[in-house]
């Protein structure tokens, strides 16, 4: 196993109301000095989590919003910050209701994903939620969310939709597909 680099200073450089960016200067074990950034949450940092939520055995739900990063309208998985006094299961079934106006009598915690490990530290949890029933909360979105879904047997060709880029959503529908292909409750 590789012996990690020695953190040799650590600063934040620039910071918003959302996030900084931390400078790591690190040397690594064959003596070699580098100087990193990365993006890190600010505040408590409680976590995120991501939602496959099941609508019946085939397709699973799809949110469109806007999307800052884009600047543009993008269809994902419903998902959102863990709030304090929340476990992961707790705030994918809040997140669900406020974003899709579904809640979920199964849930379970299928993994945690990064988007971009060599320069972000945030993480986000995978939840499959299923038996869903129509329940809305009020939620923090600007605007109403719409809702579409997927067919589980159809994920090779998302990727194609104009409205959809999300890399950790697109491996998080395929670990739900795995999952359930696996257990027998999916067949394409």
């Amino acid at each position: 196993m590789r012996q990690k680099p020695t953190v040799l200073a650590r600063e934040i450089v620039a910071s918003s109301r959302l996030f900084c960016v931390e400078e790591l200067q690190l040397r690594f074990s064959n003596g070699v000095e580098r100087t990193y950034e990365r993006l890190v949450g600010r505040g408590a940092g409680y976590g995120a989590v991501m939602i496959v939520a099941m609508r019946d055995a085939q397709h699973a739900l799809l949110v469109e919003e806007y999307c800052g990063g884009t600047d543009d309208y993008q269809l994902s998985l419903p998902k959102g910050l863990i709030e304090p006094g929340e476990d992961v299961l707790q705030a994918a079934n809040r997140e669900l209701k406020e974003e899709a106006g579904f809640g979920a009598r199964q849930l379970e915690h299928l993994g945690e994903l990064s988007l971009s490990p060599g320069y972000m530290s945030q993480k986000i949890q995978v939840v499959l939620a299923r038996d869903l029933y129509e329940e809305r909360l009020p939620g923090d979105e600007p605007e109403p969310m719409r809702v579409d879904q997927v067919n589980l047997s159809e994920l090779s060709t998302l990727i194609q939709h104009p409205l959809f880029s999300e890399g950790r959503a697109l491996a998080a529908l395929y670990l739900a597909r795995d999952l359930l292909t696996e257990r027998g409750e999916f067949r394409p």
